[in-house]
């Protein structure tokens, strides 16, 4: 009997080596493997949806007639050797794994490996795509893509005659608050509570409570709930962030797309036949499908394109992770300490508080890109190397030189007032870079101009910026400020 080996993010019946399949002539293999688990300080819900989705698919299987082997091992290779052992295979397939680690590690042992599926375009089509460009775009990209998949298409030009509404997605948020529909929370059952009790000392961050759905079944739920009642709010206000609701109208959907429980395809099928049925906004289905089949497909091809991207650090930013980001220090800062607090809580924040609190943060601050990459990789429900590699170092950190992105993605507090509640009963003004209540955001932010003054004078979105803090009267004291902060932060003092 052959067999086929499903890994923790390929948890879908119809992708992969899965697809082909049959019950008579195949088995399953399954790996829980305790290395992955260990391997960092995972936060828990992380560890729970992934381990609970694969026990739930695991059992799937086994109702739809599939001998399952599954098998909790030290690693994976342990795990693939008590297989062989058990079994004795005839041929083991696999789809391709989601890192150039765990397709090393196949390859080594052998597996023979089929087409990854999960993706609307393959790596190997990107580089095709991205073969003798000067500059790898993401509107090119994604007007490619459009072209070929014919989301939003009218023949052969874009519905509404744009191709981007992103000019109409940058609202701030509502004045009163707004009202957007709560997500869906299952109760737990005897599985969760099994996965619980077995976390590592090493997990962080708050137990599971419902939020993230487990199986297919909780992730088809949760696209009809995002669909049906969220997506026609979302565009107008994806970029705002609110003290009071960390969700907003965002679709919370991208942990199971990650681990195959939901495919691109039918997310993106569902949005389109909403707008084309008039119940949503074209603002609102072009921004997300954008975000599905444009950037998420972008990273995945990126990620696999340049083998080098996470050892880059163009800034050559050495600081370590500030103690304010792992929870293991207070901060009056609010903006950070809601968006660590929501982390916390769920292992989830929207883009905007990753890009711009989060990673704005540690790129001002000087953070290590490595540094940043483990620790978001680590406490984030939807990380994977994949994701966070190119994120990170190229849009987050910068840290490629701006081989992804024109510009460095830093602003000061200006923006974080603008586009949140945050700052309006914040012990920091946004508007000061100077004395002690001057936003930590503003001070670092001219700090980082004049620190990187050489490098980015001859970017022309970036010049401007740097012809404007030469002309500063206050530009010393507002280094020396930054400098505090940066001490203060690094102390767990700020």
């Amino acid at each position: 009997m052959d067999t086929v080996w499903v890994l923790g993010d390929q948890l879908n019946r119809r992708t992969g080596a899965l697809a082909a399949a049959q019950p008579d002539t195949t088995r399953v293999l399954m790996v829980e493997s305790a290395a992955k688990i260990t391997s960092k300080p995972f936060h828990r819900q992380r560890i729970h949806l992934i381990v609970t989705a694969m026990r739930r698919f695991a059992a799937e299987l086994e109702r739809d007639g599939f001998a399952v082997d599954y098998r909790k091992e030290p690693g994976m290779a342990a795990g693939f050797e008590g297989h062989v052992r058990d079994h004795d295979p005839g041929t083991v397939r696999a789809a391709e794994p989601a890192s150039r680690s765990a397709t090393a590690l196949l390859e080594s042992l052998g597996v023979a490996l089929v087409p990854d599926d999960r993706f609307l375009c393959h790596y190997t089509d990107f580089a095709e795509w991205a073969d003798g460009r000067t500059r790898l775009r993401l509107e090119d990209f994604y007007r490619w893509q459009r072209r070929r998949l014919g989301y939003l298409m009218d023949g052969a030009e874009p519905v509404g005659g744009r191709w981007n509404y992103d000019a109409d997605n940058r609202e701030p948020p509502p004045a009163d608050g707004g009202t957007f529909p709560e997500p869906i929370v299952d109760d737990l059952d005897a599985i969760d509570r099994e996965v619980m009790e077995a976390m590592p000392a090493t997990a962080t961050g708050d137990a599971p409570y419902g939020l993230w759905a487990t199986d297919r079944a909780g992730a088809l739920r949760r696209l009809d709930h995002f669909v049906g009642a969220a997506l026609p709010e979302f565009g107008a206000h994806e970029d705002a962030m609110l003290r009071n609701d960390w969700h907003l109208a965002h679709s919370l959907l991208s942990p199971y797309l990650n681990l195959g429980l939901l495919l691109p395809a039918e997310v993106c099928d569902a949005v389109e036949a909403a707008y084309r049925a008039g119940r949503v906004p074209i603002n609102s289905a072009e921004g997300f499908i954008r975000q599905v089949i444009g950037w998420r497909e972008f990273i995945w091809g990126i990620y696999w394109l340049w083998p080098d991207h996470p050892d880059r650090n163009a800034l050559g930013n050495d600081l370590p992770l500030p103690p304010a980001f792992a929870g293991s220090a207070a901060t009056e800062m609010r903006c950070l300490a809601g968006t660590v607090a929501d982390l916390e809580r769920r292992g989830w924040t929207h883009h905007i508080p990753r890009l711009m609190i989060l990673a704005n943060l540690a790129n001002l601050v000087g953070v290590r890109p490595s540094a940043m990459v483990d620790w978001m990789w680590s406490q984030f429900v939807d990380g994977a190397e994949w994701v966070m590699i190119p994120n990170v170092i190229g849009l987050g950190m910068w840290a490629d030189g701006g081989a992804m992105a024109t510009k460095p993605y830093v602003s000061g507090g200006a923006y974080i007032n603008r586009m949140s509640d945050y700052c309006g009963d914040c012990r920091f003004n946004p508007r000061l870079r100077t004395g002690e209540t001057a936003c930590p955001f503003t001070s670092l932010y001219w700090d980082f101009i004049a620190r990187h003054a050489d490098l980015l004078g001859s970017n022309p979105r970036m010049a401007r910026a740097v012809r404007s803090f030469e002309r500063l009267s206050d530009g010393e004291a507002t280094r020396a400020r930054a400098a505090e902060v940066i001490d203060s932060l690094m102390a767990g003092r700020l």
